[in-house]
């Protein structure tokens, strides 16, 4: 295993296989985003108490659980870097930073729509809203610094730094419900005894899921293509990036 997870490290070897799993995820993301749109959007019953417009969560909810989970990959990605030196650790985690930025906006943006007929204004400083704008600022600040400096080596060390301290924020965004008195309401789901008796209808807990798993293929699938491309920039004076320049490969 350990053999396997060296090789696929390899810039080369990883620029090769991650051509052949990216439409593995892409499609699979294209097929079950617009069967979990359908679903939430259409099927699913309209809240009793909200309305139509509680259907916002079947983009809100899965963009936020993606907002901390990217965070937390950058973050260990950006450790291994740091610590034992593999160049695809630190490309996972340089990457992954813009779509993890991408989402914390997409879940805040989504959170202030629903927010204004539920809550009667587009903001209010909020536990859980302010935590994840902090997290926004952290991607936005790991992005800076990695590109702050002239030298890779000190950017990525910078950034590395500030991303692992950054991940004490992520247990503030998913207990600040529970710590204070907040508007933001409780988790969605918060175990798996709550999948196994959802609280809330099947028709609207299955497009939830499903999205959410949609959501994931969609981060691999961007992370598999930008760290090609990135590892095309960094490894463009290797031999075989100018012998696959030559072949007209991608």
């Amino acid at each position: 295993m350990w053999k396997w997870i060296q090789a696929f490290a390899s810039p080369q070897n990883f620029y090769r296989i991650s051509g052949t799993l990216i439409p593995w995820f892409l499609y699979p993301f294209v097929f079950l985003v617009t069967i979990g749109l359908y679903w939430g959007l259409y099927v699913a019953p309209i809240d009793y108490q909200q309305g139509d417009s509680y259907r916002i969560i079947f983009i809100h909810v899965p963009s936020a659980w993606m907002s901390m989970m990217i965070y937390l990959i950058m973050a260990i990605s950006a450790g291994i870097g740091l610590i034992w030196q593999i160049k695809l650790a630190s490309v996972v985690a340089k990457v992954s930073a813009p779509i993890g930025a991408g989402f914390t906006f997409l879940a805040l943006i989504t959170g202030s729509i629903w927010g204004k007929p539920m809550w009667g204004t587009w903001w209010v400083w909020d536990a859980r809203l302010t935590s994840e704008l902090i997290l926004l600022f952290l991607y936005l600040a790991y992005m800076s610094l990695n590109n702050a400096f002239d030298n890779p080596k000190k950017a990525a060390k910078a950034s590395s730094i500030l991303a692992l301290v950054g991940i004490i924020n992520l247990p503030i965004i998913h207990y600040s419900v529970k710590w204070w008195n907040t508007l933001h309401q409780g988790a969605s789901i918060s175990s798996m005894d709550k999948i196994a008796a959802p609280a809330i209808h099947p028709d609207m807990l299955w497009p939830l899921l499903i999205m959410a798993i949609a959501f994931k293929l969609m981060y691999a699938a961007l992370v598999l293509q930008r760290g090609r491309d990135e590892i095309l920039f960094n490894e463009q004076n290797m031999r075989w990036v100018k012998d696959l320049i030559k072949g007209g490969e991608r």
